[in-house]
């Protein structure tokens, strides 16, 4: 996604929640209790499986969860003025300074779950 692109979604988010005087119930912790509420109804669609994948038929109730995952992010990052790209970018540059790939290959080779 482009960042203009990103800018659009961003504005359509702001009318749609300022048509629907919506703005007075984002305060940080409903925004934050929302975005886990979101995560949770992706997390359902894993529930009960066999084989820990999504169930048959499930594949645009999965889209519209991510979505709205996607649509709390976006809403928690605009009430604190995030520039979004840049912290992703900036946290992608700790993770590979913080977690050597080599660690991690040997983690998982050792790891006897992930030898299924």
């Amino acid at each position: 996604m482009t960042e203009d692109r990103y800018r659009s979604l961003v504005g359509r988010i702001k009318r749609f929640s300022a048509d629907r005087d919506w703005s007075q119930f984002h305060d940080p912790k409903n925004l934050a209790i929302s975005l886990q509420l979101e995560a949770s109804e992706v997390l359902e669609l894993f529930q009960w499986t066999q084989d820990n994948q999504l169930k048959k038929g499930k594949e645009k109730q999965l889209e519209n969860e991510v979505a709205d995952v996607f649509y709390w992010i976006i809403m928690i990052a605009n009430h604190y003025e995030m520039d979004i790209f840049s912290a992703l970018n900036r946290k992608m540059r700790e993770n590979i300074l913080s977690k050597s790939l080599r660690v991690s290959l040997i983690s998982t080779t050792n790891c006897k779950v992930c030898l299924k």
